[in-house]
């Protein structure tokens, strides 16, 4: 099960994805967190932020809206607070790092590089911030930028996570590797929106938000599918993943590793059975390591 993700050891390929998982401690109480491959914290920015006023979540077949707008301590508060706890449960420290303008991104990369975190997720991707995030996602020629400029600090394995609303994932994926990018993760929230049919207004105060959930799973994996037959860098899949099986389609496809989000809030450790599930078919089927089931299901082989 042992996974190398661009040059860090992971115990397994499932990492406890951003934003579902805080730091690991609240989830502490319903299992060993340290049997995870790992864990990408809360989105970071480098002054902390209270979110998005009004209502945050809203239930939907399927999945789940989101409008958090990265609410987080920063990154300060996360070295002295949060670290020392990730650090010490043993999966390996992924640090998510948002911004809502380059300088942010780089103040806070530069910030990181200098900690005992074993990778920095960049986040061009998130949909319910009005400022940064999925604006930088969308564009090539602004996701290479912010991507060339981080990378001048960051001293840390560097994976920048996709946004599946970018204008074409293929190219905006080469444009993250070009830029030098040592992974991507892929995907997170597609926009959407709710209405209150009752009040006759929209549910959130920004109008349009992040869905999640298995609802979005077909199309991560075809996107996954798509970008790990374009790059030589590692994928990180997710999107939707809620079981063993979900897991195994993204490493079929190609995918080095896995994410798994929402379906944390459903059962607080649905990343143990995914686990252990893709273990017994690594049994059942004969393969000695993880690593060997990579991409068996692409035509392109």
């Amino acid at each position: 099960m042992r996974t190398d993700l661009c040059g860090v050891e992971l115990k397994n390929p499932v990492i406890a994805a951003s934003g579902t998982f805080g730091f690991g401690q609240e989830f502490a109480p319903f299992f060993d967190v340290g049997r995870l491959g790992g864990i990408s914290s809360k989105g970071l920015t480098m002054g902390g932020k209270y979110g998005n006023e009004g209502q945050r979540i809203c239930e939907t077949p399927s999945g789940v809206i989101n409008s958090i707008g990265l609410q987080n301590p920063g990154v300060e508060a996360f070295l002295r607070d949060d670290l020392p706890f990730m650090r010490r449960c043993g999966a390996a420290v992924i640090a998510n790092l948002g911004g809502s303008d380059l300088q942010g991104y780089l103040d806070g990369a530069a910030l990181l590089s200098e900690a005992d975190i074993d990778i920095l997720e960049l986040n061009i991707s998130c949909p319910n911030v009005k400022a940064g995030g999925m604006a930088f996602g969308i564009q090539c020629q602004s996701a290479h930028q912010v991507v060339s400029a981080v990378r001048k600090v960051c001293k840390k394995p560097l994976m920048v996570k996709l946004s599946p609303n970018a204008e074409n994932i293929v190219e905006m994926a080469r444009a993250c590797e070009d830029a030098g990018a040592d992974a991507l993760s892929l995907v997170n929230t597609f926009q959407a929106m709710a209405i209150d049919v009752e009040r006759r207004q929209p549910v959130f105060a920004n109008l349009f938000a992040g869905l999640s959930g298995p609802a979005i799973r077909p199309i991560a994996l075809r996107m996954v599918y798509q970008v790990c037959g374009a790059v030589k860098i590692p994928v990180v899949g997710l999107g939707g993943i809620a079981s063993a099986s979900d897991a195994l389609e993204f490493l079929l496809a190609g995918a080095t590793a896995v994410q798994v989000g929402t379906a944390n809030f459903v059962k607080p450790d649905i990343c143990l059975d995914i686990i252990d599930g893709i273990d017994r078919y690594l049994e059942r089927h004969g393969f000695a390591a993880v690593s060997e089931i990579r991409g068996l299901a692409r035509t392109d082989r």
